[in-house]
């Protein structure tokens, strides 16, 4: 069944009959037709479905993370205030890829155990298509267990509830207690061990849509969805309130201002766009050691929710480790980009001149994106910001056909071979792009790609091809030699 899936969702891009062409080409080279099958539906998939993992502290969150995604990624510590980059991974269970938003080993002691864990759950369940909520269950369910419950009810999203610290028989006495919740079937689980993680992902394939609720809005003629983000204060309820024309936004920074997200429908250069909400950033400006954390949170949910996101940085200040991380989620995220540089209106010359040497050195990594120089406070510039978006979507829903784009890889061979390293010279032999939003490629190489190469190759697509605006995903599938046809 996963198979046909699979099948129809690796050439749905490609269409019938370049599919065939290409699987040809494939099979001359020697390489494994179903491994390239499998490689085609890998990279063509679309945006990824998104579970939220959410409980209390120290309930054993960020352990059963890195068991469902496989790896020590998610840090696991007991203590407070662990600060971390990201919070979204990438996972696969029986075949099913899908995003993981983990909101484990952060509690704040100035609002309350309560409060803080009701407000990491409340963002990660915003981005989520299903929530795992885990449960200590050697402690049972305590009040604070009760109130994620009412967040979840409220919601109205698919949970699976997961009994943590089960580590054998006895303690599924313990686990059985957890009906009480309400949830329905508490699935007994020992993260540290893997016992029981099986039969708790296989309940969260259930749960999970096959790709996101939110269909993108070209196919339904929809609104277009953008989510404008940046670190906090940097202007961004300002510049939704200039962009709206009304005061939407509360903008001000008094502590404990909750308001529910509300996604904003604003009509701008002619067309109505969807604005996904993070604009209530500083919504609990009193936490000071995680800000950055419920940050990232926030971030992450309105980066998962939208097409474009739209990065709006403060260029009166030093451009900061937190403006980089945002825009690498954007990035990791497959998001279509715009850079918006605010408070341009504030800058003297010698301001300028530094901050184009930090954007040459602190953001050459997306040196492809559309930028526009704006004030939030006098509007400035703001009429430049549609054509940009509308740049960005373009290049994120660019699709080169295979034909071209082994044409131009033959090109690039030719002229630009890969170097020779310990006496061999590894050669693309043919590729195709995969799927779109963004532009995803897979190259087949009869030896592996050096990094700097595959740099290279990005550089040229994007000379030769556009993709203004958008990141591209390449990658590479080398021959193995017992494949080889003599």
């Amino acid at each position: 069944m996963n198979d046909q899936i699979h099948t129809g969702a690796a050439h749905a891009e490609l269409g019938d009959a370049e599919y065939a062409e290409f699987m040809e080409l494939a099979a001359q080279e020697g390489f494994d037709l179903e491994q390239v099958e499998g490689d085609l539906a890998a990279a063509g998939h679309g945006p990824l479905p998104v579970l939220a993992v959410v409980g209390r502290p120290n309930v054993g969150k960020s352990t059963l993370v890195n068991r469902i995604i496989g790896r020590r990624e998610a840090v696991v510590e007991d203590r407070p205030g662990v600060t971390r980059d990201r919070v979204t991974y990438e996972a696969e269970w029986s075949g099913r890829r899908f995003k993981v938003v983990d909101t484990g080993g952060w509690e704040q002691d100035v609002l309350g155990i309560d409060a803080s864990v009701a407000a990491q759950a409340e963002f990660a369940i915003e981005a989520a298509d299903a929530v795992v909520f885990v449960v200590d269950a050697t402690v049972g369910a305590t009040d604070t267990d009760e109130a994620v419950v009412k967040l979840l009810r409220r919601a109205g999203k698919p949970v699976v509830l997961c009994a943590n610290k089960v580590d054998g028989p006895s303690g599924e006495a313990d686990a059985a207690m957890l009906w009480s919740l309400g949830l329905g079937e508490p699935y007994p689980v020992s993260a540290l061990h893997g016992r029981g993680t099986g039969d708790m992902l296989d309940a969260v394939l259930e749960a999970l849509p096959e790709a996101p609720a939110q269909t993108f809005g070209a196919t339904v003629g929809g609104p277009r969805r953008i989510a404008l983000i940046g670190r906090p204060n940097v202007g961004k309820s300002s510049l939704l309130n200039k962009v709206a024309g009304e005061e939407r936004v509360v903008v001000n920074e008094m502590a404990g201002t909750t308001r529910d997200p509300v996604d904003e429908m604003i009509e701008l250069g002619g067309k109505t766009w969807k604005f996904v909400d993070t604009a209530g950033i500083r919504r609990r400006v009193h936490l000071q050691e995680g800000a950055d954390y419920y940050a990232s949170l926030r971030t992450a949910a309105a980066v998962e929710k939208a097409e474009v996101a739209v990065v709006l940085i403060d260029a009166s200040e030093s451009i900061s480790v937190q403006d980089q991380r945002i825009v690498s989620m954007a990035v990791e995220a497959g998001r279509a980009i715009v850079v918006a540089y605010n408070k341009w209106d504030t800058l003297d010359e010698e301001r300028r001149y530094y901050l184009e040497r930090e954007i040459e050195t602190e953001l050459g990594q997306i040196q492809w994106a559309p930028r526009v120089n704006v004030s939030a406070r006098t509007g400035r510039h703001m009429e430049k910001l549609v054509p940009a978006i509308e740049t960005a979507l373009d290049g994120w829903e660019t699709r080169v056909p295979t034909g071209r784009l082994n044409a131009f890889l033959g090109e690039i061979v030719a002229s630009h071979p890969h170097p020779v390293r310990g006496g061999k010279q590894p050669r693309i032999l043919f590729g195709t792009q995969a799927g779109t939003r963004p532009p995803r490629f897979v190259l087949f190489a009869s030896g592996f790609l050096e990094a700097g190469y595959r740099r290279f190759i990005e550089r040229r697509l994007r000379e030769e091809f556009g993709f203004e605006g958008t990141p591209l995903q390449i990658s590479v599938r080398v021959r193995e030699k017992r494949g080889r046809k003599k």
